[in-house]
């Protein structure tokens, strides 16, 4: 939890789909690198065709077989995970200097609205130190993966609504063998993706203090 929230700022939301994750990677860079000190923070929603991505520090060993889907070498930190249709992506484009908190409590914020909106579902979820993420009874069902640069964010969080976890199946998730994926439809959650957006959103609104809401362009 943030104990000193921001001064109040706008925030955009762009509600984007179903998105190439290569252009969607595009863009973000696009937009950290074209920012300057007054542009409003932008939090996307989207959802990318089948890919396995690749982090920075990602090791081969971790893909453990070959399939169609693409796997793309991406800047985010982390290993390898998997995105599909029914998982919604939440990336975050915040200017972390105006907002006074650094890497670290970035990622304890996504943890912990993750949390705080499962909770909402009936779901009682935990974050470990050891392995970024939000886990149900040991099962990860929330991955984050993120780049600063100057001072700003992009990339963010992913989490699994309702979608194929077979993938899952040929990577050691985030660089863990044997690691157990689950998502909200296991649960007899019926909820959208845009569901849980909303309610991730007004989670980020309690901690962040963004006003107003903002309606940014639903294209890349």
């Amino acid at each position: 939890m943030i104990t000193n929230k921001p001064a109040s700022q706008a925030l955009k939301i762009r509600q984007l789909g179903q998105q190439d994750y290569q252009s969607t990677w595009a863009a973000m860079k696009t937009f950290c690198s074209e920012r300057g000190a007054k542009s409003i923070d932008e939090v996307w929603f989207v959802e990318h065709p089948a890919v396995f991505t690749q982090g920075i520090s990602g090791k081969a060993e971790h893909i453990l077989g070959s399939s169609e889907i693409p796997i793309v070498q991406t800047d985010r930190g982390g290993q390898v995970t998997y995105h599909g249709p029914g998982q919604l992506v939440m990336y975050v484009l915040f200017d972390l200097r105006r907002l006074g908190i650094g890497v670290r409590a970035l990622v304890d914020l996504l943890e912990n609205i993750t949390i705080a909106s499962l909770k909402l579902y009936g779901l009682s979820a935990v974050s470990r130190q050891d392995a970024p993420g939000v886990y149900i009874a040991e099962k990860k069902i929330a991955s984050l993966g993120l780049r600063v640069k100057k001072g700003c964010s992009y990339h963010g969080l992913s989490v699994n609504i309702d979608m194929d976890l077979n993938p899952f199946r040929l990577i050691n998730p985030c660089g863990y063998e044997g690691l157990e994926i689950t998502q909200l439809a296991e649960y007899s959650v019926n909820c959208q993706p845009a569901d849980f957006a909303a309610v991730l959103l007004q989670q980020l609104q309690n901690e962040l203090n963004y006003a107003p809401l903002l309606l940014g362009t639903n294209s890349l």
